[in-house]
């Protein structure tokens, strides 16, 4: 549901976008909408931070030079190469707490499969094991959708994988880098993080009922406060390309390489999209020290299982099966 924020943004934009030839000034929009001059600005910051091109002048006023592509359905729908994907339903919110919350909300109330939700801003985006994802507004790609695969519980970290495989495909397509996939859900350009993901399973006794998978992409840098916390160094897909990204481009790679992933393995298991995230990733006959639930394990990497776990074998001879850790 939208705020009062985002009623009066809306509004605001919709103001500008009728007097892109002239200045409207601020104390206009102040008396308009009963707001303060100073709300007036930060309702333009806001603007400004998705995307929007606000030229303001003093004793003017503010001009819209240049509006900036929303992520609402008709707009996504809008040539998108899916048959499921976005076709079941783009749900759009500028600001949520977290997309994964959301889908995993709107599978409990039967939303089909590949029904997608997307923001502009998490307010609490998360990472594996609890940890925050940064997603400033108007910085990132931050997308869901609700999964009903026929797997079992255990084969589960196979999506991970797959979303992996997706993200460093659609960033290829988009700015003709190809990423490197880092186990267990980061994708990496020239070692820095452009995307990582989180894979939520709900069970249903002792099957899967329905799985959320979601994706950060980072699209514009950072603010810089932002960065010096995080475990991994980001990087954005801006920086990378030198020219500006089309969220809504990105979004569509997106959701067709992983419906193209996702309907393999249905028809075919998942033999083909791990012979391909072994072709994205280094990490496979590396010498590796992964932290696992407190405990440190050293060894080389022989493979990945056919059911996604993967294969670290020890110095002693012990092979053990990792769903997932830290690389250290």
């Amino acid at each position: 549901m939208a705020s009062k924020g985002d009623a009066v943004r809306e509004k605001l934009l919709e103001l500008l976008q009728k007097n892109t030839e002239g200045y409207t000034s601020g104390e206009d929009v102040s008396r308009m909408f009963s707001i303060s001059r100073a709300a007036v600005s930060k309702h333009v910051g806001v603007l400004r931070a998705q995307g929007h091109e606000i030229e303001a002048v003093t004793r003017k006023g503010y001009r819209l030079l240049h509006k900036a592509e929303l992520l609402t359905e008709d707009i996504v729908q809008q040539g998108l190469k899916t048959k499921i994907f976005g076709q079941r339903g783009v749900h759009y919110l500028p600001s949520v707490g977290s997309t994964n919350i959301e889908a995993m909300q709107l599978a409990f109330t039967d939303a089909p499969e590949g029904t997608v939700v997307v923001a502009d801003e998490q307010t609490g985006g998360r990472g594996r094991q609890g940890r925050t994802w940064h997603s400033p507004l108007g910085c990132g790609l931050y997308v869901s959708v609700v999964l009903r695969p026929d797997i079992a519980p255990n084969e589960a970290p196979i999506i991970t994988l797959l979303t992996n495989v997706a993200a460093a495909e659609a960033v290829y397509e988009l700015v003709g880098i190809l990423p490197v996939c880092k186990w267990p859900n980061d994708v990496l350009i020239e070692g820095c993080k452009i995307a990582g993901n989180l894979t939520e399973i709900f069970l249903s006794g002792d099957a899967v009922g329905h799985i959320v998978s979601g994706v950060g992409i980072n699209v514009r840098p950072l603010p810089k406060k932002l960065v010096p916390d995080l475990r991994t160094a980001p990087c954005s897909l801006e920086g990378v390309a030198g020219k500006s990204i089309s969220r809504v481009e990105l979004l569509q790679a997106y959701l067709v390489r992983y419906e193209h992933w996702y309907m393999l393995v249905k028809e075919q298991g998942f033999a083909p999209l791990l012979t391909r995230w072994k072709e994205l990733t280094d990490v496979v006959g590396k010498e590796l020290t992964v932290q696992v639930r407190g405990e440190t394990i050293k060894g080389t990497v022989t493979d990945v299982s056919t059911d996604g776990m993967l294969l670290l074998r020890s110095k002693n001879g012990v092979e053990h099966r990792l769903f997932s850790g830290d690389i250290l």
